[in-house]
């Protein structure tokens, strides 16, 4: 039989460009409703150029609509087509050797020929794949007409002469016959009109194309069976739009997958660069949607995004899946740092920042070179961990003819550079702190400016705020100035180097000497003033080439306890003590710190063993600290009348805002700021300082975990008690790891050390699992 005149007109009238657009995949294997072929994209309605007369479309449609339509039912004794042939099935319509189609499941239709009753209600079908199953009637979705014992191992046979005749641009003619007079159609007119008779090859066909359309037929249910009404022209505009929308970002998508597995197979030395996933700004949106992704900070859309291309990728649809993609193709290195992207950390200063310090660098202004005053004979010593970049602060001490030790603790002065509401200042307050991390510093000022003009520097001459202090025998302050100065440090030294020096004894560093006995007597004094002991063991990690999968790990495990690092930490809060008792004297708005005494005596830790076990119980009883911008609060933890941060002004917001107005008091001008202006700024800041801590606690954890996960297996380790959770449950502390873990061990009371080993570490899933170790009684006599 020829082509109808619809299939005729469809060849010859539809645009050639639509034609071409349309590929066919085999039919042989389970066909997906939604895309059973690969549809291209539809093309504009219109493409149909030469219309069928109205007379002819009308006409048959009058002639079906008036047919009985008995003519298959009474060659293989069942109902009329229309009730086997849309979706009206039931148990009597379905017999031995019918051909139909069913429902798989929510993404594929199989078809199937029925072999024999399954129950009350199911029948078993062979599918076009040879397999045997039960089916339930409503999975049914067509009933082939016109066939009856059908061979099963026909259906291929079958399926190959349909995909001869599915072409789907007669969809948009028949669209454009029938749409002008919204005429409705059923699968056997649609056939008629399309192929030139209703057989069951032809209507399979035209139900394949009708269901499977989105565009241009809508399925509508009448009382006896199905009719395919057609959408209007501007319905039909708009699910075109979206379908071409849809498949560019499918071929988009598609591109990407691509992408990425190039990447993933290649050798780690040849991943592509970070920097060459965002040349295509596509291509950059997608990367950055996996990023936001592994990070568990995306939007709806980016996770929406992000989950197609890790399911396109064969990956879990899961935050670690994503980092793992990301390693695998080189986009971030093994040991990458999430939290920076987690919480948005500000690790790059805008272009107008950096030209703004740069411009400091050059002029480098001082308001106050009038009345500095030169300490530049004084031995200076600055003393600080080994990889300190910004160095903030250093020492002086003398002893005066009438045997009182008199110190100075001299503090960088950024100030003389950084004005109060510029705008290195306000991204400074937006910063809140330098980010300390075992891979990297993040300075609170660029790099430049904090490392060279502010910080200070041996041997060179240096712009300083100086915190003179005379003592009392017993360690009280006994007079203090403040003043802006000019000093040359002697000495760099590292805890570990002074602490040498301390122990040499040697008379060339008598100043050195000093400060220790001024540090010995103001730790006494401020004991008798109720302060607590807090010193622990802390763990210090530095990793150099972070970015390689094995990196180095250098541990340090600093006892606070150190007389270089009590030393120095007696003279910073000594230098605290006297600017609290500056601000209270010349009524001066700062940030006053203060800490209320435990409702816990001391007295009631004194069976716990000094040292670490003593301290921790100490700070586990401590009170909120406390913040005033008028006056002065007692600090009883430090054992003081009044405390403000001051030493570290290149590192920390809030000691910048304490020299902001000292400064200006010094020079005799106004404080810039009021009470509520510090109050104001130091919350700010204050909620970036929380962030910075909680990226170093987390890097340094994850360092630690790695470290200890290449420990040699079954290394034993020293671990000291320090209370008991519950039971026999244990917080304990290892020793020459500085960490603290839990595990349960069997003997031992609070101070006591036992051997743990390390079962299991996993820094990235922050795994650990720690058991005790029984000596050997026998290898221990040995």
């Amino acid at each position: 039989m020829g082509p109808s005149p619809m299939a005729a007109r469809a060849a010859g009238g539809c645009s050639s460009a639509a034609l071409a657009l349309f590929g066919f995949r085999p039919l042989r294997r389970a066909v997906r409703p939604a895309a059973a072929f690969c549809w291209g994209q539809y093309p504009p309605y219109g493409g149909c150029r030469s219309r069928l007369a109205h007379s002819l479309v009308d006409s048959v449609l009058d002639e079906l609509r008036s047919r009985r339509r008995v003519r298959v039912s009474a060659k293989i004794g069942l109902q009329g087509t229309k009730e086997l042939s849309d979706n009206k099935i039931d148990k009597r319509a379905l017999q031995k050797g019918l051909l139909l189609e069913f429902q798989k499941d929510s993404d594929r239709s199989l078809l199937a020929v029925v072999e024999r009753p399954d129950g009350k209600k199911n029948w078993m079908v062979t599918d076009q794949n040879g397999i045997l199953s039960s089916i339930k009637p409503q999975q049914v979705t067509y009933v082939v007409p016109g066939v009856m014992n059908f061979d099963a191992s026909r259906i291929d046979e079958f399926l190959e002469k349909a995909q001869d005749l599915l072409d789907p641009t007669v969809l948009e003619c028949a669209w454009m016959e029938l749409s002008e007079n919204d005429k409705s159609i059923t699968v056997e007119e649609f056939a008629e009109i399309v192929y030139g008779n209703k057989e069951s090859l032809e209507s399979y066909c035209a139900h394949f194309l009708l269901s499977r359309d989105i565009v241009y037929f809508v399925k509508v249910e009448s009382r006896d069976y199905s009719i395919y009404q057609p959408r209007s022209p501007p319905q039909v505009e708009e699910l075109l739009r979206r379908k071409r929308a849809k498949e560019e970002a499918e071929k988009e998508l598609e591109e990407f997958v691509h992408l990425l597995k190039s990447a993933k197979a290649l050798p780690m030395e040849s991943k592509p660069p970070k920097s060459s996933w965002f040349v295509d700004e596509k291509v950059g949106q997608k990367i950055e949607a996996l990023q936001a992704y592994a990070v568990d900070a995306c939007s709806d859309e980016q996770r929406r995004l992000a989950g197609n291309i890790l399911k396109a990728m064969g990956f879990t649809r899961t935050s670690s899946a994503a980092l793992k993609l990301l390693i695998n193709v080189g986009y971030f290195p093994v040991h990458v740092n999430l939290d920076l992207f987690k919480y948005d950390v500000r690790i790059t200063y805008t272009e107008e920042v950096l030209s703004a310090a740069e411009e400091l660098l050059v002029d480098r202004p001082d308001s106050d070179m009038h009345i500095r005053k030169d300490l530049s004979t004084l031995k200076v010593y600055a003393i600080d961990v080994d990889e300190a970049d910004e160095l903030d602060d250093a020492l002086s001490a003398i002893r005066l003819p009438d045997g009182r030790i008199k110190v100075w603790i001299h503090v960088a002065d950024p100030t003389c550079l950084i004005k109060p509401r510029s705008i290195i200042d306000r991204e400074a307050m937006h910063r809140g702190t330098s980010i300390f991390l075992p891979t990297a510093t993040f300075p609170m000022f660029p790099e430049r400016l904090a490392m060279n003009a502010m910080s200070l520097q041996q041997g060179k001459q240096c712009k300083s705020v100086s915190v003179s202090v005379t003592l009392h025998p017993d360690g009280s302050i006994a007079e203090y100035t403040l003043e802006n100065s000019v000093i040359k440090p002697t000495y760099m030294l590292t805890y570990e180097s002074a602490t040498e020096l301390l122990y040499m004894n040697l008379k060339e560093e008598e100043e050195l000497r000093i400060l220790q006995e001024a540090a010995s007597i103001r730790a006494q004094w401020r004991r008798s003033q109720g302060s607590i002991d807090t010193a622990m063991i802390e763990p210090r990690i530095k990793v150099s080439n972070p970015d390689d999968p094995e990196p180095n790990i250098n541990l340090y495990v600093e006892d606070q306890a150190n007389p270089a690092m009590q030393l120095v930490s007696e003279m910073m809060i000594l230098c605290g003590e006297a600017v609290a008792a500056f601000g209270a004297a010349n009524n001066l708005p700062l940030p006053y710190r203060g800490h209320p005494q435990s409702n816990t005596a001391v007295s009631a830790f004194s069976h716990v063993p000094d040292g670490p076990a003593r301290s921790f119980a100490n700070i586990s009883v401590l009170r909120a600290a406390e913040m005033d911008f008028q006056k002065p609060v007692p600090h009883g933890v430090l054992g003081i009348p009044g405390y403000v941060q001051f030493t570290s002004p290149i590192r920390r917001y809030v000691d910048l805002l304490a020299h902001y107005q000292v400064k200006a008091f010094l020079r005799g001008d106004s404080p810039p700021y009021s009470a509520g202006d510090l109050e104001g700024m130091t919350f700010i800041a204050s909620m970036h300082v929380k962030v910075a801590r909680r990226l170093h606690s987390n890097s340094l954890r994850y360092w630690l975990l790695e470290y200890l996960r290449r420990q040699p297996k079954g290394r034993k380790y020293k671990a000291l008690i320090l209370k008991f959770v519950k039971d026999r449950m244990a917080a304990l502390l290892l020793v020459e790891v500085g960490m603290q873990v839990t595990t349960i061990v069997s003997r031992g009371k609070v101070g006591d050390e036992v051997s743990v080993a390390v079962d299991t570490a996993h820094p990235r899933d922050d795994i650990l699992s720690i058991r005790e170790v029984i000596e050997d009684t026998d290898d221990t006599e040995e």
